[in-house]
């Protein structure tokens, strides 16, 4: 199960990707994927196209979406998987946090403004397919367009974050809740790319304790952002504190992203990799974990 070549994170047009979800099942498999899941921002709506591309390649389908939580003052992101995409708890839920979503990018547009920069808002927004979701990315293509910097990666390191301009706090779900809407719909929840929060090691501790106590399932080891160290960190984390590790590009953009689909190192031998929990319905061999919470029924992934 280790050697799978799972991805279980990446954007489409949907959120803040440049691809549509069938491009993006295109490209996974292609790359070599053969679990995949699309895991757009605070948005389900693409959840329909990628399982049907995906069941076309005949490539391995599980349901995804990528929440903004806040947390000790950080916006932290909470990956859920297997969910039913149509729950109302989680539409509705989802649906409160794309309505924050607009009211911020117009502050944002504001800062920059101050700073020189005129438009911004209304530049981001013609980037985005989908106006709900106007973020941060659509704003550093802007500013790539337009000439401000020569790519998104200078972007992050000149604006956007805190302390400069176009930076705007935003107040997400809480940690309890985002957990609540996904195992409401049957899913279960991992913790993303931990290493990229400027958490202290108290406060880490904190997030995971919470975390595991809302019955959250997995952390990601294996992502786009991580070094090897931080890859080594976060399995030791998953012992601990008994949650299965899950591997995601965090793939955006062809011209953009570090890590292509398919190309991540294979998770840790010493974790148990998440989709562990979906290893009857990948393999026809029984999960070490069915029946436990969490342990998902066979429709909930396509093959």
């Amino acid at each position: 199960m280790h050697l799978l070549n799972a991805d279980l994170h990446s954007h489409s047009t949907s959120s803040d990707g440049s691809l549509s979800p069938t491009e993006l099942a295109q490209r996974a498999f292609d790359g070599g994927v053969r679990l995949w899941s699309l895991t757009d921002h605070d948005e389900v709506a693409g959840q329909q196209e990628a399982r049907s591309a995906a069941e076309a390649l005949g490539m391995a389908y599980v349901s995804g979406v990528e929440i903004s939580v806040s947390f000790a003052g950080e916006t932290v992101h909470i990956l859920g998987f297997g969910f039913d995409p149509d729950h109302p708890g989680l539409v509705q839920g989802l649906a409160q946090l794309r309505a924050g979503r607009i009211t911020r990018a117009q502050e944002m547009g504001e800062s920059l403004a101050k700073a020189g920069i005129e438009g911004a808002y209304e530049g981001a927004l013609a980037l985005a397919p989908n106006p709900e979701l106007v973020s941060r990315t659509h704003f550093a293509r802007f500013l790539v367009e337009q000439g401000h910097c020569s790519s998104v990666h200078e972007v992050f390191s000149r604006f956007l974050k805190e302390g400069k301009p176009g930076f705007v706090p935003h107040r997400w779900a809480g940690l309890g809740e985002a957990l609540r809407w996904v195992h409401s719909a049957g899913g279960v929840a991992a913790i993303a790319h931990p290493a990229r929060y400027r958490f202290t090691p108290t406060v880490e501790f904190a997030l995971f304790s919470e975390f595991q106590a809302h019955g959250g399932r997995g952390v990601e080891v294996t992502c786009g952002s991580h070094f090897p160290d931080e890859v080594s960190k976060y399995a030791d984390m998953a012992l601990e504190f008994d949650l299965l590790a899950s591997r995601g590009s965090d793939f955006h953009a062809p011209d953009e992203s570090r890590t292509p689909l398919g190309s991540l190192p294979d998770l840790p031998g010493k974790v148990e990799p998440l989709w562990s929990l979906w290893a009857e319905t990948l393999t026809g061999r029984q999960s070490p974990r069915a029946g436990q919470p969490g342990a998902l029924p066979a429709d909930a992934i396509a093959l």
